[in-house]
């Protein structure tokens, strides 16, 4: 975990976690529910391959993917998703295999790799939402467990914190962002996400909380518009919420609407990468140094590489045979006399 470099979506629960994650992909493929849905960490690694890109379509048996867009799990290496209702359905069926369908959670992740030509290059780590209180047969400490969860991965120095709060609920108090200020307390791997400003009551808006007036945030606060349950029932496309999304922001917040927005969330998600990248490589070209001259000096320390290996095994033998005579006949320099 230390050694990535992700964006990790923290949230709260019914936050609207699902329709940002899936603006970013521009596919509708993760479980939707009531309660806690995402219940063991989602490693999502987005590659964009192009579609004339025919080596990256190849796979390992020689055979070329058609379709566009395409999903591999890391637990299903030679298995090709694509359908996007199977990778739902997969993601469901293997956290049912760890933690059962009680509700429970677990730390180990689920990794999935989706290509294409419309994704950015990005890696995000979707984690469960906060909750209070247990659901069901839950067990009574959920909170601690899923909040000890979250900690691990934004505790990384290494990875970017996506803080995502709901528009219609206080952002002063906005719980995301308590967490990331403990581990991040500077701001400089913290980016705040306003869902749902198509639900704001009557009368209101998000622009002072977009502009940073309530409640600063470094890498910037980006508003976005989820996908309605009504949406998602009538099956409505990624691209038309999309286009939907951009009317709305260009309709209520004019001077905003450029910054704001699936697409653009994308961007700076992509751009905030790379520049961490470019910040963590140095450090991580150190350490990855300082890890191969250890590998070389045990290496090293193993002697030359066996070439024959009976006459190797002959002279093993033949120097036991030998030291074990010259120990019997007294005669060896190496005698350990202090048992005589």
């Amino acid at each position: 975990m230390e050694s990535l470099i992700p964006v990790i979506n923290k949230l709260q629960e019914s936050a609207g976690k699902s329709s940002v994650l899936e603006g970013i992909v521009g596919r509708d493929f993760l479980p939707r529910g009531p309660g806690i849905v995402t219940r063991r960490p989602l490693i999502l690694q987005l590659i964009n391959v192009p579609i004339e890109a025919k080596e990256a379509r190849t796979t390992d048996k020689g055979s070329v993917i058609t379709q566009a867009d395409w999903a591999v799990f890391a637990h299903l290496k030679d298995r090709i998703f694509t359908d996007f209702d199977e990778v739902r359905e997969e993601i469901n069926l293997d956290t049912e295999r760890l933690t059962g369908r009680n509700k429970g959670i677990s730390g180990i992740p689920i990794n999935l790799k989706i290509c294409s030509p419309e994704v950015v290059n990005l890696t995000v780590i979707d984690l469960p939402g906060m909750t209070k209180v247990p659901v069901g047969d839950q067990p009574s400490d959920i909170e601690i467990q899923v909040r000890d969860l979250i900690m691990g991965y934004i505790s990384n120095p290494n990875s970017i914190i996506l803080a995502v709060t709901p528009a219609n609920q206080d952002f002063a108090t906005s719980e995301p962002l308590k967490l990331a200020r403990e581990v991040d307390p500077e701001g400089c791997r913290t980016l705040a996400v306003l869902t749902k400003l198509d639900l704001m009551d009557h009368g209101t808006d998000a622009m002072d909380v977009i502009l940073g007036r309530v409640v600063p945030v470094k890498l910037g606060i980006i508003g976005v518009v989820n996908r309605s349950q009504a949406d998602i029932v009538s099956k409505k496309t990624i691209d038309d919420c999309l286009r939907d999304e951009q009317s709305f922001l260009q309709r209520k917040y004019p001077t905003l609407a450029s910054r704001n927005g699936i697409p653009y969330l994308s961007k700076t998600l992509n751009r905030l990468l790379m520049h961490h990248i470019r910040e963590c490589l140095p450090q991580l070209k150190i350490r990855v140094n300082v890890l191969i001259a250890q590998c070389q000096t045990l290496l090293n320390s193993y002697g030359e590489p066996v070439q024959d290996y009976a006459s190797t095994l002959l002279q093993i033998i033949t120097r036991f045979a030998t030291a074990y005579t010259t120990t019997i006949e007294g005669t060896s320099r190496n005698i350990e006399t202090s048992e005589l």
